[in-house]
């Protein structure tokens, strides 16, 4: 499904209900099913929380998770830990491409015995669920934090619990903290000190309903619009000041892009300053790398240069995003640079139109581009990929006067 989206509404005005985290919804899912008594409310409706959750409740031999990389780090670790359980974790072709080899060595620290079924390092991947003594696990610290989370979310299952060393410099820190504080909140032990992580082990715990927070991930593309409008004003529920999510970081990141952002009765309001004077836009995205798609775009609408460090884990995604992003702002007319962990996009006023947006199954590029219609009439092709995280953004879209046409 290829969409056309334009608007000659500037004047943005309107109020929209997020879904629930995919981040806290697949961490909880996995929780729920070591601990059977919790409950959830607000859980995502995205593709890959769906996928999760089937994986979780069914007895199939074979797993296909199919696009979900959350899915597929959570999800082996679970099944390793899960004694007498074997499967087979598969996905799609492009989720055969993505490494695994960090996490099912680091497993195999633990004594578990997981094979390839085609080649080293990727999936598909045999998995022999086996019951876990031992308690050390030495792991680098510049992977994919949904590594290091995967494992500490089996931690407190395992008969003597487990004590992570991280060796370097520790990549994406909210996301482990975020597994952290959640582990607290069903009062499981845990201490995170230096670069050792420790989860002690906890056999049962207590019942109690675990509300998700919405989605920063996809509030980044309404930050995306303010900034862009002529005007505007949007509410976003249900959000937190003091939220877990490391992409809250959207609210100092882009009150620097001239949207500033006020809280009240779990709701975030966004509004464009006017007359605002752009600084330097130099921003180390270490922690928060999924909401570079979508500042990289804002940028380009705003005619203005920005240089974006900290991206290294965008190359193993959906599709490598830094490449993706270069080839399609370079339609656009942008002038655009990429290394293996920064890009760098120099001021134009120029944006060309009607210019068709490939996706590369990759959500975040479907949504990242849709603000620019606010500029020029733009077209997203494969459009029916933003369900993998948010499959309302659409008619979310259409809510605030969009016009949304399928060609």
């Amino acid at each position: 499904m290829n969409l056309l989206l334009q608007t000659t509404q500037h004047n943005l005005q309107g109020q929209i209900a997020v879904t629930g985290s995919k981040s806290e919804t697949n961490r909880l899912l996995l929780l729920k099913a070591l601990f059977p008594n919790i409950t959830l409310a607000n859980t995502s409706n995205s593709d890959d929380s769906e996928v999760m959750q089937k994986a979780l409740l069914g007895d199939d031999e074979i797993v296909d998770i199919h696009h979900a990389g959350t899915a597929m780090r959570f999800l082996t670790a679970y099944f390793a830990v899960n004694e007498g359980r074997d499967v087979i974790m598969t996905g799609s072709s492009r989720m055969q491409e993505r490494p695994i080899k960090i996490l099912v060595e680091a497993l195999g620290q633990l004594g578990v015995e997981i094979s390839y079924e085609k080649e080293e390092g990727y999936p598909p991947i045999k998995i022999q669920g086996k019951k876990v003594t031992a308690s050390k696990v030495t792991l680098a610290a510049n992977v994919s934090s949904q590594y290091i989370s995967a494992l500490l979310l089996v931690a407190s299952k395992l008969e003597n619990g487990l004590e992570l060393t991280l060796e370097g410099e520790i990549t994406s820190i909210p996301y482990i903290k975020m597994t952290l504080a959640l582990l607290k909140d069903l009062d499981i032990q845990t201490s995170f000190e230096g670069n050792v992580i420790k989860v002690y082990p906890k056999a049962e715990v207590a019942s109690k309903e675990m509300v998700v927070e919405s989605d920063w991930s996809s509030a980044s593309y309404f930050f995306s619009l303010v900034a862009l409008a002529d005007t505007a004003s949007i509410t976003l529920s249900s959000y937190k000041e003091n939220s877990l999510q490391g992409d809250s970081e959207l609210v100092s990141l882009y009150e620097k892009l001239g949207v500033q952002t006020t809280f009240q009765d779990n709701k975030m309001t966004l509004v464009k300053q006017e007359n605002f004077q752009f600084g330097t836009i130099n921003f180390e995205l270490n922690n928060t790398p999924d909401i570079a798609q979508t500042i990289v775009v804002t940028c380009l609408g705003l005619g203005i240069g920005c240089h974006l460090t900290g991206l290294h884990t965008l190359k193993i995604k959906e599709t490598d995003r830094l490449e993706a992003l270069r080839i399609e702002l370079t339609k656009l007319g942008a002038n655009i640079s990429v290394t293996n962990d920064s890009l760098t996009l120099t001021a134009s006023e120029n944006i060309n139109h009607n210019v068709k947006i490939a996706t590369y199954n990759d959500h975040r590029m479907a949504m990242a581009f849709a603000p620019l219609a606010l500029k020029v009439p733009i077209i997203i092709e494969n459009a029916e990929v933003v369900s993998k995280s948010y499959p309302d953004f659409w008619n979310d879209l259409k809510a605030l006067d969009f016009q949304v046409s399928e060609l």
